[in-house]
């Protein structure tokens, strides 16, 4: 199956008194490039994480984020320090005096100063947290690969039906081609009559000046090398799998052999048609891009 490089994923997870949700996005690119973003108590299993996502993409630019939230009061220790409210409280009081402010204090009023009460979280188990995170992962994951293969065979669809148009542009050169040899030679007797009126032609001299046309503006070999080109593109795509790269090389010969056939013919149809021909196999190549 051909996937393309734009994809996302969505999962969420709820377990142990906690929500993680972790997402995925992706946007073609050369290699393979990954951006993860997460709570730091999670920063410790970034490279499995990587290891994990890594199984589902070969290439993109893919953007990974979890966010993690409590669904229930965890429990902790509450700390009070005595001491340090004390301090708050007698320098307090020592500023009421020195300037002469007045307002009550009350013991709300402490107890929000910081570090007077302090919860000190228990240690939570690394073994459960990957395990929620590996969860989520392997959903989203699922999901991210689903939406890549929806949008690639949408690709593929689209492809398939640009190379169908560049064969109709390709068969008609080829059916063409050798007419301009025949309309030379026709031309060329007709101009050497002309000139020579009543004196006989030199046949020999005639043939060799239309086999050096011909040859000049022969593209059989380009003809043949396209085709052969599209049908491995065809069969390229069918197959499926990682086919960025080689369809990309097998535009670039196509684009190769398509200016060689402008570059020889004169016609002015032929010319239009190759302008066509190279116009499709860029949009091909544009396309291609978005191809794993």
């Amino acid at each position: 199956m051909v996937r393309s490089m734009t994809g996302y994923g969505r999962a969420e997870v709820i377990s142990g008194g906690k929500r993680l949700v972790l997402e995925i996005k992706s946007v073609n690119h050369r290699y393979l490039d990954m951006n993860v973003r997460m709570p730091r108590k999670f920063s410790m299993f970034e490279p499995k994480l990587r290891s994990l996502i890594g199984k589902y993409a070969v290439r993109g630019k893919i953007d990974v984020m979890v966010t993690c939230s409590d669904t229930e009061v965890l429990a902790g220790s509450l700390h009070y320090n005595k001491e340090l409210a004390s301090k708050y409280m007698y320098f307090i009081t020592d500023i009421q005096r020195q300037l002469g402010v007045e307002g009550d204090v009350t013991a709300v009023d402490i107890a929000r100063l910081p570090d007077v009460f302090t919860i000190e979280e228990e240690a939570e188990d690394e073994n459960e947290l990957w395990k929620l995170l590996e969860q989520a992962a392997k959903k989203a994951a699922d999901a991210f690969i689903r939406s890549r293969e929806t949008e690639g065979a949408r690709l593929k669809e689209d492809l398939l039906e640009k190379v169908s148009a560049l064969r109709g542009h390709v068969n008609y050169i080829d059916l063409q081609a050798p007419e301009i040899v025949e309309n030379y030679r026709g031309e060329l007797y007709a101009r050497v009559q002309d000139m020579l009126k009543d004196t006989k032609m030199d046949e020999n001299r005639i043939l060799t000046e239309v086999a050096i046309f011909a040859d000049k503006v022969a593209v059989d070999e380009e003809i043949v090398r396209l085709k052969s080109h599209m049908a491995a593109f065809e069969e390229t795509l069918e197959a499926g799998g990682e086919v960025g790269r080689k369809l990309d090389f097998l535009s670039q010969e196509m684009n190769r052999e398509s200016n060689t056939i402008l570059s020889k013919t004169n016609d002015v149809e032929i010319s239009n048609r190759g302008i066509d021909l190279k116009t499709g196999i860029e949009k091909i190549r544009e396309q291609i891009q978005n191809l794993e």
